[in-house]
């Protein structure tokens, strides 16, 4: 089954988020020196990329039952938001047809 999620979010804390991102970098004892330095430039550089780090799909479903994560891709990026934009309707993927068979991963 496939779950797709998406958030906004507004950040006030820029210097936190990426500090906290270097911290589970320094934290994870399976990376290997090299992705570690190259991450630790990535997430001080970019907020974006330090809450990409931070965010983990599998502590999303990890207490969900009768689950267990697959699979999963997610990505962050900066955005212009305005919720009042048409461009914003959070509605317009989930509507299916009738007929529409929805594939699942299981």
């Amino acid at each position: 089954m496939r779950l797709r999620v998406e958030l906004v979010l507004e950040v006030h804390g820029e210097d936190e988020i990426a500090k906290a991102a270097l911290d589970r970098l320094a934290r994870d004892p399976e990376l290997p020196a090299a992705e570690r330095a190259h991450a630790e430039g990535a997430v001080t550089e970019d907020t974006a990329e330090a809450l990409a780090y931070l965010v983990d799909p599998f502590d999303l479903v990890s207490e969900v039952p009768g689950v267990e994560l697959q699979q999963a891709s997610w990505s962050s990026e900066r955005i212009a938001y305005d919720p009042d934009s048409p461009d914003w309707d959070l509605d317009e993927d989930d509507v299916e047809d009738d007929d529409e068979e929805v594939d699942g991963m299981v």
